[in-house]
């Protein structure tokens, strides 16, 4: 059990982005991605939009996240402590 903790420990912080298909209210399909966690960005989820559409481009449909904290409201300057969450849904060109 002591070798199997930090070893959940460093798979959960070093997560990765992951997209799936998923259909838009006018029936277009799209791609919905992932890249919620401590370890990602904003920029893993872009990274991985191009990724997925193949260097073809893509168009950001829509997003959803926790918003950032303001200054005054972290802890001795990091944001520590929150999850974040991060969703970009995008249509491949």
């Amino acid at each position: 059990m002591n070798k199997v903790l930090p070893l959940l420990t460093v798979l959960a912080l070093s997560g990765c982005a992951t997209s799936e298909q998923t259909y838009l209210a006018n029936g277009e399909q799209g791609l919905s991605i992932d890249c919620s966690g401590e370890a990602n960005s904003w920029a893993a989820c872009y990274e991985k939009a191009d990724a997925s559409c193949a260097g073809t481009g893509y168009k950001i449909v829509g997003t959803d996240g926790t918003p950032s904290l303001k200054e005054s409201e972290k802890t001795l300057g990091a944001d520590v402590g929150n999850y974040k969450s991060r969703n970009v849904v995008v249509i491949c060109r």
